[in-house]
């Protein structure tokens, strides 16, 4: 079990700069993300798109703002826990929370702060009876290792860069080169850069990728392998594709899972906070982000940042009790110039 002073719940710009105002505050902080890799929305719905708020930068991408976020928190050792969500939380009687992950890893933390944007990302899936029972075994909604698909025949769904780019991957020349790759989706247009589908078009011309449209509408199972997956085409034709691994690359969707569960308020499935520390309706929590609301909420991620500040002001005061939270700056701090690692300015 881990024992923390803060879990930050959600790993996107909000959460990542939620890290950096407790390590101003000498709190160390725990990760927790469902998605494998920090970044949250920016990095899953538009990380190449210009975002033009972020106050004094005129122009920056998703993925250029997530990356600058991680750097300015390096000093400040967090811990990521990614790949994984809260699947139980329990207040126990000396105030602190226990909680535990859908992988089992297990907390027992002060505060927690909720930075979970719309919700935990989870992948769209196929809805055919019997598949589940193979996930992590041979079905796949991202590549975690890519040595199980090595001389596999895989199939893969999906019709937009990501799924191309992995049967690129697949295909050409390497140590995870596999067997045979199919891309399948459900239409003949494909969603890609110009590069992309020049890159795919090339690997179907010599037959480094098989592409089929239609869906998958059942599977053959032996035992408890499964063998063939039943691709149904735009005639209406269904015939058997044998498959050692499936892997599905149909996006995200967000979902506010457990937490509805957590006996917090909430109003059109956002956590109500006040406006002076961002605490939820459980003393401990706080929620900051796109996940909360308030009078005069705004979807902003300046707005978030904010909101950052505040709410680990609110979290000190319970980690640090009795004591007088000082109000530091970053330009003349030589503590806070320490905690970052850089240089403090000489002092007239």
């Amino acid at each position: 079990m881990i024992q923390t002073d803060a879990l930050v719940i959600g790993a996107g710009p909000v959460g990542l700069f939620q890290v950096f105002q407790l390590g101003l505050l000498e709190i160390k902080a725990h990760v927790v993300d469902s998605l494998p890799h920090p970044g949250g929305q920016c990095m899953e719905l538009y990380p190449d798109k210009p975002i033009y708020d972020i106050p004094g930068t005129p122009c920056t991408s998703g993925r250029e703002l997530v990356a600058s976020l991680l750097k300015q928190i390096e000093p400040l050792d967090a811990t990521f826990h990614l790949g994984q969500e809260i699947s139980t939380l329990a207040q126990q009687p000396d105030g602190r929370f226990l909680v535990e992950t859908s992988r089992g890893k297990r907390f027992l933390t002060r505060t927690i702060f909720i930075a979970a944007g719309v919700g935990a990302f989870q992948p769209r899936r196929l809805k055919i009876d019997g598949l589940d029972a193979f996930e992590h075994t041979q079905l796949f909604h991202q590549v975690a290792d890519p040595a199980r698909f090595a001389g596999k025949n895989l199939l893969i769904v999906g019709g937009d860069e990501p799924a191309m780019a992995c049967a690129a991957r697949f295909a050409e020349p390497g140590p995870h080169q596999a067997g045979r790759v199919t891309l399948l989706h459900r239409r003949e247009v494909l969603t890609a850069s110009a590069e992309a589908q020049a890159r795919f078009k090339g690997l179907c011309h010599t037959g480094a990728v098989q592409f089929k449209v239609g869906q998958v509408t059942g599977i053959e199972v032996d035992g408890s392998t499964l063998r063939a997956a039943r691709i149904t085409d735009v005639n209406g034709d269904t015939a058997p594709l044998p498959v050692d691994a499936l892997l599905v690359l149909l996006g995200l969707s967000p979902k506010l899972g457990p937490l509805t569960h957590w006996g917090l308020d909430m109003e059109r499935k956002q956590l109500v906070v006040d406006t002076e520390k961002f605490s939820t309706s459980l003393p401990g929590i706080f929620a900051v982000g796109d996940i909360n609301t308030y009078p005069g909420k705004k979807k902003l991620i300046l707005c978030g940042f904010h909101e950052c500040a505040l709410a680990a002001f609110g979290a000190a005061e319970l980690i640090f009790p009795g004591e007088k939270i000082q109000l530091q700056y970053t330009t003349t701090s030589p503590k806070l110039h320490k905690l970052l690692g850089v240089e403090s300015p000489l002092m007239d």
